[in-house]
């Protein structure tokens, strides 16, 4: 498994980008790469040749999540200014606005069936899931404190909910926070499962294995990469080589490997049977936010990973 650069695109953002996901091809169109950034804009390109299809505004603070609905029809962005959009990916028209006090959303994700996006509620220490059919909130989840840890007055403050993931089958919802804790959902009972512990910094990016689906991926500021079997509770492996923070992991749709993002302004490929990193791609000149695969299926041939960075620009590689 390798990675070869195939595109780079400067000033792709008038400021740092942050966030990158891939929409789905439909009948009229093939995959987008979205990206956003603190400019307030999202913006959609075509996914060979890094060519701006078109942006879309509608925040007024910087853009830190973009997430697509399975069908490719709609998407969803979610701003520093505490509010979610949800917009026709083809025609930018506002499907709904979503309010999620009482500070900033940090990620967000649909299930994979597409009938739920769940909000990281940042500072509340929760995560919202609003049905999509209907765009009502169905349920808070609310992250509780470590067993043992003792009650204080800024424990909300250390819960502060940075990233979240589904599990394939849409079962279990995963969410990091700020203290390095990842929490564990059953999501058809609204109750939480478990901790996973093992990080001592903020659990900033987590995903999934589509191969193995009991398999969890982090990454966080303490520069680790965790595997967990997220059923069992037991950290299954962790590996290193970042100089600083992981600041965004995704697992390709093999299942054999895992990109990361870091701090440390570069892009690296995980084999996951030598659990090393086998590649390093340096780019971009300052931190990469996030690495996103393109999912299998459709016409596309040829995996492709796409990366964004402060320095505004995105990165496209082909993954073989």
């Amino acid at each position: 498994m390798k990675l070869a650069g195939l595109k780079s695109v400067e000033n792709a953002h008038d400021d740092s980008v942050w966030t990158a996901a891939w929409v789905a091809e439909t009948d009229a169109r093939p995959a987008l790469l979205l990206t956003g950034s603190l400019d307030e804009t999202v913006r959609m390109w075509r996914p060979d040749d890094l060519e701006l299809e078109r942006t879309s505004t509608g925040h007024c603070l910087g853009v830190v999540s973009v997430a697509a609905h399975p069908s490719g029809v709609i998407a969803a962005s979610a701003s520093l200014d505490s509010f979610v959009r949800i917009f026709d990916v083809d025609t930018n028209a506002t499907i709904a606005t979503l309010e999620a006090p009482p500070s900033e959303v940090w990620q967000l994700q649909f299930n994979p069936k597409g009938t739920t996006l769940a909000v990281a509620g940042g500072g509340s220490a929760s995560v919202m899931l609003w049905d999509t059919s209907t765009w009502q909130l169905i349920a808070t989840l609310q992250i509780p404190r470590l067993e043992g840890s003792k009650p204080a007055d800024k424990s909300s403050g250390k819960k502060f909910v940075l990233s979240v993931a589904w599990s394939p089958d849409g079962r279990r919802l995963a969410c990091g926070s700020v203290d390095g804790t990842i929490s564990i959902f059953d999501i058809a009972r609204a109750k939480f499962m478990h901790h996973l512990e093992g990080h001592f910094m903020p659990v900033r990016s987590l995903a999934y294995s589509p191969i193995e689906p009991r398999l969890l991926f982090s990454g966080s500021d303490d520069a680790q990469i965790h595997m967990y079997d997220s059923e069992g509770k037991t950290l299954a492996g962790a590996m290193s080589g970042h100089a600083s923070w992981v600041l965004s992991i995704d697992v390709a749709p093999d299942g054999v490997a895992i990109a990361t993002g870091s701090s440390d302004r570069t892009v690296r490929l995980w084999d996951l049977g030598m659990r090393a990193a086998i590649q390093t791609m340096s780019s971009h000149n300052d931190q990469v936010w996030a690495v996103a695969f393109r999912p299998p299926g459709g016409s596309s041939r040829g995996g492709r990973l796409a990366s964004v960075s402060d320095d505004k620009s995105i990165s496209l590689y082909d993954y073989s």
